[in-house]
């Protein structure tokens, strides 16, 4: 990989101006306070795809986003995985769509038998991952997008908090011992990240987690495009962003990817999540999700990124 400088041209600057603090960025914290030390903490990986369809000539784009589970000193892209979203973006229309994958899915993962879906980043990195969840729900990603979470919650505290809309009230004695109230609520930095991963106090369990996942990633695109005319705060986060960003896509594509994104129409967005029953396997608690509603989800939105409900 290497690292994205900060001195990009000015059309790559312009395109990312909005499109970098959308849909699929906004997973990725990009406006946080600036540090001395500049760590990587995001990344944007480009799978290699068998088909070798070249990007520029597709509609419709495929991002797989992963929050790492990382700990401090941990590399983030060998750590297991916790919230995943596979990510439509349709270059012509600007729709897109967001497929919640609860991450203790058990799926099969190439090369190492079957185990929960978040373990493949563990096994093979981002590229692994990718074709993992690509094989369940029938799409290949174009590119493997992963975060850190605390840099996650520092976005959050510095764009003001979000707002999401909670369909019940719920609690979690290690994360949120007071809870979360129902209905429009507003979220700090640390509460984001909370009502992102509180699991087990929900009546759904790792399924109602993964839409909480997308109600925060809404409330965050909100949140951007409310502040987005503000003098210099687009630029302070992109800036950010790069300053953290470790990628191996040449210039080129990062500016076509940057316009992707920048073309995003939040009235066109779509998000489900995948669904399917708990089981065990041994001892330890497992997902098995629903394979058949997995691949009508990647058939339906693969050519327009778009869903008509899920």
């Amino acid at each position: 990989m290497t690292t994205v400088p900060i001195g990009l041209p000015t059309g790559l600057r312009r395109a990312l101006r909005v499109g970098v603090l959308g849909l699929v960025l906004a997973v990725a914290a990009v406006v946080v306070p600036d540090a001395a030390v500049h760590r990587t903490e995001v990344a944007l990986v480009k799978v290699e795809r068998a088909d070798g369809v070249a990007v520029r000539d597709q509609d419709v784009l495929w991002v797989l986003a992963v929050g790492s589970d990382a700990r401090p000193g941990e590399d983030m892209l060998r750590s297991r995985g916790d919230a995943i979203q596979m990510v439509g973006l349709n270059t012509r229309t600007g729709s897109a769509v967001a497929i919640g994958l609860p991450r203790d899915s058990w799926v099969p993962i190439p090369g190492h038998g079957h185990g929960r879906v978040n373990s493949s980043l563990t096994y093979g990195g981002p590229g692994l991952m990718g074709r993992t969840v690509g094989n369940l729900v029938g799409v290949q990603p174009d590119y493997v997008f992963v975060t850190r979470f605390p840099f996650f919650e520092d976005m959050v505290d510095d764009i003001g908090g979000i707002h999401v809309r909670n369909p019940r009230r719920f609690s979690d004695d290690n994360l949120k011992p007071l809870g979360f109230a129902r209905g429009r609520i507003k979220l700090d930095g640390y509460g984001a990240m909370a009502f992102s991963r509180i699991r087990k106090t929900l009546a759904g369990g790792d399924f109602d987690r993964s839409a909480n996942q997308q109600r925060v990633l809404r409330g965050i695109q909100q949140a951007v495009r409310a502040r987005a005319d503000e003098p210099g705060f687009i630029e302070r986060g992109v800036l950010t962003v790069l300053e953290h960003l470790h990628t191996d896509l040449p210039p080129g594509e990062l500016f076509r990817f940057a316009r992707a994104l920048a073309h995003v129409d939040p009235a066109k967005v779509t998000t489900c999540v995948v669904g399917g029953s708990i089981g065990n396997v041994g001892s330890a608690s497992i997902v098995r999700p629903n394979v058949a509603q997995a691949r009508r989800y990647g058939a339906a939105a693969r050519a327009d990124a778009a869903l008509r409900g899920c």
